[in-house]
C-alpha cells in the first residue's frame, strides 16, 4: 500500500486547511485510515482515524475542530481542519492499517504551520 498526502501549508490562527491522502496498491485489505502528527521534539500522536465502517476517533485536542472523512471509491481520506491553533503545528502523517495480517502503512508527511 502506498499513501500520497497533500494539502499542508502555512495558515494564520483561526484559519482552515484540508489534508488529503490517496491510497494505492492493495487497498482492499485496509481497515482503518487516518492521520497522526509529530511536532518537533515530540512523539507522533493520533489526530483522527476512520474505519471502513466509517467509525471515527479523534484526539481530545481536535474534537469539534477537525473532521475526518473517507471516499472509498477514490481510496482517499480527508482531514478538514478548522479553527487552527499554533499548537496544531506539526508534520501530519497519513496512516493506513490492516488487521489480518496486521500491518501499518505511512505516508511521507505534510507540514502544517499555524502562525499566531
Amino acid at each position: 500500500v502506498q499513501l500520497q498526502a497533500s494539502g499542508g501549508g502555512l495558515v494564520e490562527a483561526g484559519g482552515s486547511l484540508r489534508l488529503s491522502c490517496a491510497a494505492s496498491g492493495r487497498v482492499l485489505s485496509i481497515n482503518t485510515m487516518g492521520w497522526y502528527r509529530q511536532a518537533p521534539g515530540k512523539q507522533r500522536d493520533l489526530v483522527a482515524t476512520i474505519t471502513s465502517a466509517s467509525v471515527t476517533d479523534y484526539a481530545d485536542s481536535v474534537k469539534g475542530r477537525f473532521t475526518i472523512s473517507r471516499d472509498s471509491a477514490k481510496n482517499t481520506v480527508y482531514l478538514q481542519m478548522n479553527d487552527l491553533k499554533p499548537e496544531d503545528t506539526a508534520v501530519y502523517y497519513c496512516y493506513a492499517g490492516r488487521q489480518l495480517p496486521r500491518a501499518a502503512y505511512w505516508g511521507q508527511g505534510t507540514q502544517v504551520t499555524v502562525s499566531s
